[in-house]
């Protein structure tokens, strides 16, 4: 089963440390020599070799010019921000609100064939309504305090929503039944977010599955992940997005992908579990 979700991210950058250590080795120099080459404290080498701290794209052409390897700047700078890419933070990549990380996710989903969901929190942004997606996003920028853009963040998610009526798209989605009690907004609010869910049931574009409380766990419940074909995987933390491409993790979250699929419902057993759920809103 899935180990940290930035593990993909932790291994990314002791690559990159194993490569500079490797230019280190060839230009016959010792992390001494290259600290005093740079101008900087050895405690930083030895930060950035061990994982421990990220170079900066500075530190890769000063680092490159002690090495006498300036040709390979380019492509550790490359490197580096593929790195950082694997791991945003939230506040980061919403520090100018919410929108533009919609509009990406957006693209995402367009060049995607099968994107297969598991959640245990929220409804997944390309079945969330209006009303849920603003309340939701709402609560998400207050907590964050970053810039509100709700209104302009929540037309770019619900845009995903379209992909389901245009015949080249495949969702599977694997819920969890605690997200269908889990109030979002008021309780008009929620009703309608699982009213939505039964009417995108019968699209033949949406393959949608509860796993109940009273399922045998033979998978715990995880964080919510995304798996775009098999190309990679987006794991969601509370304080940061986690992207995985590295194909034995990724094989990981088919699996226990696979796995929970074996613990859910579907069809009128599904239908049935969100119907009692409107019916407990009172």
């Amino acid at each position: 089963m899935p180990a940290s979700p930035s593990s993909s991210a932790q291994a990314a950058r002791a690559a990159l440390a194993a490569r500079l250590r490797e230019l280190m080795l060839d230009a016959g120099i010792d992390g001494k020599d290259l600290s005093a080459q740079c101008g900087w404290h050895p405690s930083k080498t030895s930060r950035i070799l061990s994982g421990k701290s990220a170079p900066s794209e500075s530190d890769l052409r000063t680092w490159c010019t002690a090495c006498g390897a300036d040709d390979q700047a380019a492509d550790l700078i490359a490197s580096l921000r593929a790195v950082e890419l694997m791991y945003l933070e939230w506040r980061r990549i919403h520090r100018a609100g919410m929108r533009q990380v919609q509009q990406e996710s957006l693209a995402l989903h367009q060049e995607t064939s099968v994107c297969r969901a598991y959640v245990s929190n929220v409804v997944p942004g390309f079945l969330q309504t209006t009303a849920y997606a603003t309340a939701l996003m709402r609560s998400i920028t207050q907590f964050q305090g970053t810039p509100d853009d709700v209104a302009d963040a929540v037309a770019a998610r619900t845009e995903r929503g379209r992909l389901l009526h245009d015949g080249r798209h495949r969702f599977v989605v694997l819920i969890e039944e605690t997200v269908l009690r889990y109030r979002i907004g008021d309780a008009e609010t929620t009703a309608g977010q699982l009213g939505h869910l039964l009417a995108v049931m019968p699209l033949p574009s949406v393959s949608l599955g509860i796993i109940p409380f009273t399922a045998q766990r033979t998978v715990w419940p995880l964080e919510a992940f995304y798996l775009f074909d098999n190309e990679q995987a987006s794991v969601e933390t509370l304080t940061a997005e986690v992207t995985v491409t590295q194909p034995r993790e990724l094989a990981d979250y088919h699996r226990a992908f696979a796995g929970l699929a074996k613990m859910a419902v579907h069809g009128a057993a599904a239908r049935a579990l969100i119907t009692a759920a409107i019916d407990a809103l009172g």
